[in-house]
C-alpha cells in the first residue's frame, strides 16, 4: 500500500481545528493532537493519526464529553483516585501524570487511579513526561475486552499496556508495550493494507487460529467469541499465560484501585458513558541515594548492553526508545506517512466537522 508524506505543521494546525470543532479549549486542542502525532513521529502507526476516525466516532457517539471536569474522589499527599466523568482520554491522562508528578516532587512519589476515562492513545507519552521532569514514571490503562486468557476463546482483558520510562545518557529508557501479542490498532493497520496477520497473533469465534485481520476486528465489534493472544501467544508452550498475568496486574492497577468498569465490562460505543480506568505513578529515585550516580550507573549499564556480542547477522542491539527516537528525529523533517484509506478518513472527518482540509493536506492522494 502507497504511502504518502503529510507536513508536520499543517497537519498539526489540521488535528487541532478538529478538535476545536467540538469545543476542547486551545490547551486541549495542543495536547491532544501532540500526543496523537508524537505516535505517528515514533513511527507507531497504529496508534497515531490513524486513530482520527476513532475519536470522531466517540465524540459523535456521545462517549467522550469535551467539556467534562474530573472530580477528586480521594486524595492523600503521595495518592489520588479521580473519576474522570468521560473526559477525552489524552486530556484526562495529561492532567492525572501532572498531578502524580507533582505529589513525586514534594514527597517522593505520587500515585493517581483513575475512571471514567477515554482511550488516551500511546502509554509511553505519559511515562515519558515524569522522565522529562528527572523522575521514573509508570503508565498503564485497560481497554475493553480485546485479550482471550490462556484456553479460553472470549475476549475477557483488555490490551492493558504497561510504559516505564528512566532518564538515562544518550537517551532515556522508554518501554510502552501492550500486554497482548500486538495492540487492536496493528489489526486495524494489517486490514487498511489487505494483508494477513501472522499466525498466532488471533483465534476466530471458534478458538481457531485467525490471520484475517478484518474478521478479529469483527468478532471484537460485535462482541463475538474471538480475539487477540496474551503476550507469548495461545496455550503454555510459548509462555502466554505470561501475557496473561501481566494483563491482570494492569488491571488490578486501573479498574481494581480506581473501582471502574473491569475490560469485560467496557462498551466502546452507543451508551453515551465511558468506562476506561488508567493508573499513573512517577518516583523521585533520588529517595535511594545521589541521582546523578545512579543514573550514570542506568547509562553505563545500558551501555554495556549496547556494546555487548551481536547474534549472527546484526549490527545493533536498540535499547527501548531509542528507534522511537531516531523515528522522531527523521519525520520533523521528512514529515508523518499515512495511508490511501488513512487519508480518506481524514477528509471524511473534516467533511463532517465542516473544516476544508485542502490547505493543510493538500486534495488527491
Amino acid at each position: 500500500m502507497a504511502y504518502k508524506n503529510l507536513d508536520l505543521e499543517k497537519t498539526t494546525q489540521l488535528c487541532r481545528k478538529v478538535f476545536a470543532s467540538y469545543g476542547f479549549s486551545e490547551a486541549d486542542c495542543e495536547r491532544i493532537t501532540d500526543i496523537l502525532l508524537t505516535a505517528d513521529l515514533f513511527g507507531i502507526e497504529s496508534h497515531g493519526i490513524q486513530r482520527l476516525i476513532r475519536y470522531y466516532n466517540e465524540l459523535s457517539w456521545g462517549l467522550v464529553d469535551a467539556h467534562a471536569e474530573w472530580e477528586i474522589v480521594k486524595e492523600t499527599p503521595v495518592s489520588a483516585m479521580i473519576d474522570a466523568h468521560s473526559m477525552m482520554g489524552q486530556v484526562a491522562a495529561y492532567h492525572g501524570m501532572a498531578m502524580a508528578i507533582e505529589k513525586a516532587k514534594r514527597n517522593g512519589v505520587g500515585l493517581v487511579a483513575m475512571r471514567g476515562s477515554n482511550h488516551y492513545g500511546i502509554a509511553g507519552y505519559y511515562s515519558k513526561m515524569a522522565c522529562d521532569n528527572d523522575l521514573i514514571g509508570l503508565c498503564m490503562t485497560n481497554t475493553s475486552a480485546i485479550m482471550v486468557p490462556t484456553f479460553g476463546k472470549r475476549p475477557m482483558i483488555g490490551t492493558n499496556p504497561i510504559a516505564l520510562a528512566m532518564p538515562a545518557d544518550p537517551t532515556p529508557f522508554l518501554y510502552d508495550a501492550a500486554t497482548t501479542v500486538v495492540a487492536r490498532g496493528k489489526f486495524e493497520v494489517y486490514d487498511k493494507k489487505g494483508l494477513p496477520v501472522p499466525l498466532g497473533w488471533a483465534i476466530d469465534e471458534e478458538g481457531v487460529d485467525c490471520t484475517d485481520p478484518a474478521r478479529v476486528i469483527r468478532n471484537l465489534n460485535e462482541e463475538n467469541d474471538g480475539g487477540i493472544m496474551p503476550l507469548g501467544g495461545p496455550g503454555e508452550q510459548h509462555a502466554g499465560y505470561k501475557g496473561y498475568g501481566l494483563g491482570m496486574i494492569v488491571e488490578i492497577c486501573t479498574s481494581i484501585l480506581a473501582m471502574g468498569e473491569t475490560s469485560d465490562l467496557i462498551v466502546t460505543k452507543g451508551d453515551n458513558h465511558s468506562h476506561i480506568s488508567h493508573f499513573f505513578a512517577a518516583f523521585d529515585y533520588g529517595m535511594f541515594g545521589d541521582k546523578a550516580k545512579i543514573k550514570a550507573y542506568f547509562s553505563d549499564y545500558l551501555e554495556k548492553i549496547r556494546q555487548s556480542p551481536k547474534a549472527k547477522g546484526q549490527s545493533r542491539i536498540y535499547i527501548h526508545g531509542e528507534k522511537e527516537l531516531e523515528n522522531c528525529a527523521a519525520r520533523r523533517q521528512s514529515g508523518i506517512p499515512v495511508n490511501e484509506k488513512t487519508f480518506a478518513e481524514i477528509q471524511f472527518v473534516c467533511r463532517e466537522r465542516g473544516i476544508d482540509y485542502r490547505p493543510y493536506i493538500g486534495e488527491t492522494f
